[in-house]
């Protein structure tokens, strides 16, 4: 795969959007940094990414939080280019834009990420910017007629413009000087725009131009199965669901869509199964408040991503952190098993059970996880004497009482 970002193992990080949805700023991101570097760092939590509308002025000031950003209303250089609102993050004052931040966040040994949106800001096409590198204007290179429809903050680009490559390069320039690890790049996963294809092919060319290692995320889902290839060449993680909830039924849907991807899954290429809504949630959920699942239901999420492969984004607010969640993102065992898994597959199914099994090279897994809304006994599989129970430490075998909760599961490692 010929890309300058590159991975053993899916990321795991922190995205600020299901807390503080449009409205994060820079202490906020500070804080979350800090925290994970302190608690979380040991166990593979490495990556700080700030999500969606770091350049407008007015975000989250309107229930309608994703209006147009008219002009005034926003940074952008006269390159076109969005920069950090700087009464949110006034680290960013005089053009440094997020490398303040950026090299604040590697300090604490972490890796840093922003999103974007597919595109070029409206606002550059109608005031006629720049594009670096290139003799057209932003409204030379924007198609007007391709707007996201839940954030029209953004033209698309044409894709037969001879500025469109140049406007993604210039991007790309700018973020690897600002020290950005990670990207996730917003309406284009699931091809809704004609020239999302042509976009994402663009943008993962800006990154091999730019010369620094940077991953590229695309959202929102679903991504198209049989564009697999396409997503694996140009990416290193996509969306496989829409926005992810916290309830029961969306948690066990996810069961269909890891097996559909599974086959897809390899070493810097992760279908993405979105964030973990654990913890306490906040704007990107409603209101702040405690997750929907229950501790089993979380223990199911995370058994299924780590095994599936799926990357690893925590979506609470870190510091509210409470002992009994902080407990669910500190276990070395099952956190050493999403870094170090190299194949996985659905094994069993029925209707009250659903089984997964992977290897790493030097040991192996079994997750069995209880769909029913009752406790089961008969496990559907055997137990391998010295089998260990990976959330509890305890060592079982064929011959013990066990028992799943409902909506629970029993993840095992063996040698």
């Amino acid at each position: 795969m010929s890309m300058k970002g590159n991975l053993d193992h899916p990321p795991m990080g922190w995205n600020s959007y299901d807390y503080f949805d449009t409205t994060v700023n820079e202490a906020q991101v500070r804080e979350n940094a800090e925290y994970m570097a302190r608690y979380l760092k040991p166990y593979g939590w490495e990556y700080i990414v700030v999500d969606i509308e770091w350049y407008s002025k007015q975000a989250g000031q309107s229930r309608d939080k994703y209006q147009y950003v008219p002009f005034g209303e926003l940074e952008m250089d006269e390159y076109s280019r969005l920069l950090p609102d700087v009464k949110r993050f006034p680290s960013s004052k005089d053009s440094k834009g997020f490398k303040p931040l950026a090299d604040y966040v590697h300090d604490l040994g972490l890796k840093f990420g922003i999103h974007m949106m597919r595109g070029i800001p409206r606002i550059a096409a109608h005031t006629k910017t720049g594009i670096k590198g290139s003799d057209l204007r932003a409204d030379e290179v924007a198609d007007p007629y391709s707007i996201c429809p839940w954030n029209p903050d953004m033209y698309g680009v044409d894709p037969e413009s001879q500025g469109a490559q140049k406007y993604y390069d210039s991007l790309l320039e700018l973020y690897s000087s600002w020290g950005v690890d990670f990207i996730k790049c917003d309406d284009i996963c699931r091809m809704d725009a004609k020239s999302a294809k042509a976009e994402t092919h663009m943008l993962h060319k800006a990154i091999q131009n730019c010369g620094r290692d940077i991953i590229l995320s695309l959202s929102p889902g679903p991504a198209i199965i049989n564009e697999h290839d396409f997503y694996k060449s140009n990416a290193n993680m996509w969306r496989i669901t829409d926005d992810f909830w916290d309830s029961w039924g969306s948690l066990k849907d996810m069961f269909d869509r890891c097996r559909q991807w599974q086959p897809y899954v390899s070493d810097n290429a992760y279908p993405d199964c979105d964030m973990l809504p654990i913890g306490t949630l906040g704007k990107g959920f409603g209101q702040e408040r405690k997750t929907n699942f229950s501790i089993d239901e979380q223990k199911t999420m995370i058994s299924l991503w780590s095994i599936f492969r799926s990357p690893l984004m925590i979506g609470a607010n870190l510091v509210l952190l409470d002992d009994e969640t902080l407990s669910l993102l500190t276990n070395e065992r099952i956190y050493e098993m999403a870094r170090s898994i190299r194949e996985s597959k659905e094994v069993y199914r029925d209707e009250r059970f659903i089984v997964w099994e992977g290897r790493s090279l030097e040991k192996g897994y079994t997750a069995i996880f209880n769909i029913s809304d009752s406790i089961q006994k008969d496990m559907p599989v055997a137990i391998k004497e010295g089998s260990i129970e990976m959330w509890t430490g305890k060592v079982l075998c064929d011959k013990d009482d066990i028992s799943i909760a409902p909506h629970g599961v029993i993840a095992l490692m063996t040698k």
